[in-house]
Parts: C-alpha cells; sequence; structure tokens
C-alpha cells in the first residue's frame, strides 16, 4: 500500500520566493467524505487522479495516477465546490524537498509549506522561513479549502 506523511506549517517570511519558480496547479474533489477524498489535478502540463484515505496523525494511504489532461479538464467540471487554484514551489533543504503552495481565487492569501516524511516520527530540519505547525488543524486540508476557503474563515 502506499502511504503518504507530512507536515503542514504556516510561512513567517517571504525568504522562500528566491528559491525556486512555481508551477500553477488546478485542483477539485470527486468526493471528500472523511474516509476517503478523491481529487483531480492539473499540474502544469500533467494531470492525475488521486485517492487518499483517512488521516491517522500525519499518515495516509494514498493512489495516484497520471490521467490524459483533457479526462482531467472534464472531470474537474464534476468536482464538488469551487476548485482549489495555487502556484507550487519545490524547494530542496537539508536533504527533504519542502512544497510551497501560494493559494488563489477563494484561498487567496494563504501560503502553506509542507514536507512528506520516511516515518512518522522523522524531525526534519525546519528551514528559517517557515513559521507555526497546522499539520492536525482540517481547515488547512487542500479537501476542506474546496469546501470553506480560507477567505470564509480567516477573517473571524
Amino acid at each position: 500500500m502506499s502511504r503518504e506523511i507530512e507536515r503542514k506549517f504556516l510561512l513567517k517570511s517571504d525568504a522562500w520566493r528566491e528559491l525556486a519558480d512555481g508551477v500553477a496547479y488546478r485542483q477539485g474533489y470527486l468526493s471528500t467524505v472523511p474516509e476517503r477524498t478523491v481529487r483531480v489535478r492539473i499540474a502544469g502540463d500533467d494531470a492525475f487522479l488521486t485517492v487518499k484515505g483517512r488521516n491517522v496523525k500525519n499518515t495516509r494511504a494514498e493512489f495516484e495516477y497520471p490521467i490524459p489532461l483533457t479526462d482531467a479538464e472534464q472531470m474537474l467540471k464534476l468536482c464538488e465546490g469551487p476548485l482549489v487554484e495555487k502556484k507550487r514551489y519545490e524547494i530542496p533543504h537539508a536533504g527533504k524537498t519542502w512544497q510551497v503552495d501560494e493559494y488563489f481565487g477563494d484561498n487567496r492569501g494563504l501560503i502553506l509549506a509542507e514536507v512528506e516524511l520516511d516515518f512518522e516520527s522523522e524531525q526534519p530540519e525546519i528551514p528559517d522561513w517557515i513559521g507555526e505547525e497546522v499539520s492536525g488543524d482540517p481547515r488547512y486540508y487542500n479537501s476542506n479549502l474546496a469546501k470553506q476557503p480560507f477567505n470564509s474563515w480567516a477573517a473571524s
């Protein structure tokens, strides 16, 4: 079984911006029930269908498959809620690749960093531009950002 172990963080500075170029992402969700999410994603010129299981701490089952771009465009029209639009930057740091997502649309103003780990208790070296950890806060899950965008709750 494929699995994903990741931690999410807010950022405390813009120092990361000079470290990478970004790729535009559009993604939507065909299912967002707690037991599973089914995501359609277009990243640049590539497209993927991803199935993820329920989170247990920072770990969950994950299965991702490349699909034709034209199929992804059609599937995005079937998705729940607004699409999640963002630009992703991949930044190497101390043997890990940090992914920084700058959101647009209804999630404009939100910038998150995440790092994938090899095992649950792994402690990666944290870059200076990383701020508060939000791994356990479901508001920051992309599937929830599609249903309850950042701009609907950030000001409260």
